[in-house]
């Protein structure tokens, strides 16, 4: 029974990532615990009544350090004496620029930053002795196949420089910590979930929600040490050749 932490799940991926974990049998996933900001959204609060004693929200923003340090606590009371198996960094921010980087804001490039690659890094400094003491050992960073300087002029015309950086910045925070834990048996994965509609995504996105979140969730179950410090997009069968190259095959860094 493998106890997960994820963090943005007020909806989109987050959200429908925890509904996934939650319907597979209680003998495989135990504990899912969600860390937001704010206070649950109703979609997430129908699934803390519908799955309670599995699932629990904790409040906390990864821009403060002070409430991540204060989340991992509370957190350490939920789990009592068992360790956290994976951790999820899915809270993101993406801003927009019609211009590029040529029109990208100091504001939007510290605040992307600060959201997309420091916030990661401290929840990972603050729940990093909950994961030492797992048994899974899993560190998973979602990314984006627009933070790839291999297909950054493939995603040039995707109007958001400052999350282009902030997710190619989180990649080297991925690959970091795979190399200096990974004596411990951890690993520390990057995936890319794919273009989905949601709010952000739009109406015009290669993958429903459902799909891309499945395709997740399927390289996080399936994830060994062999993939600690590998950069995987997800594999959705039949869309191997649409837009964003769906083939759970590795992303260029």
């Amino acid at each position: 029974m493998s106890s997960y932490l994820i963090t943005g799940t007020t909806r989109g991926l987050g959200l429908t990532l925890t509904r996934q974990l939650l319907e597979m049998p209680a003998s495989q996933v135990g504990k899912v615990i969600v860390l937001n900001r704010r206070e649950p959204t109703p979609p997430l609060q129908e699934l803390i009544n519908k799955y309670s004693g599995r699932l629990f929200p904790v409040t906390a923003a990864v821009a403060d350090t002070e409430s991540v340090n204060k989340a991992a606590e509370e957190v350490k009371s939920i789990l009592g004496s068992q360790g956290l198996d994976v951790l999820v960094n899915n809270a993101g921010f993406q801003a927009f620029s019609e211009n590029g980087v040529l029109g990208m804001t100091e504001e939007q490039l510290t605040s992307s930053l600060d959201i997309n690659v420091t916030g990661p890094h401290r929840v990972i400094v603050a729940f990093l002795p909950l994961l030492r003491a797992g048994k899974e050992k899993k560190i998973i960073n979602i990314t984006s196949s627009m933070g790839s300087n291999g297909w950054a002029w493939f995603t040039k015309h995707a109007p958001s420089p400052a999350y282009k950086i902030a997710k190619a910045a989180m990649n080297m925070l991925n690959t970091q910590y795979a190399m200096y834990l990974q004596d411990e048996g951890f690993t520390c994965l990057l995936i890319s979930p794919g273009w989905m509609r949601t709010d952000l995504g739009g109406p015009n996105a290669d993958l429903d929600v459902e799909e891309g979140t499945l395709g997740t969730k399927n390289v996080i179950l399936n994830a060994t040490k062999a993939e600690n410090g590998k950069f995987l997009n997800i594999h959705v069968p039949g869309k191997e050749e649409s837009f964003g190259r769906y083939d759970g095959k590795e992303v260029p860094y």
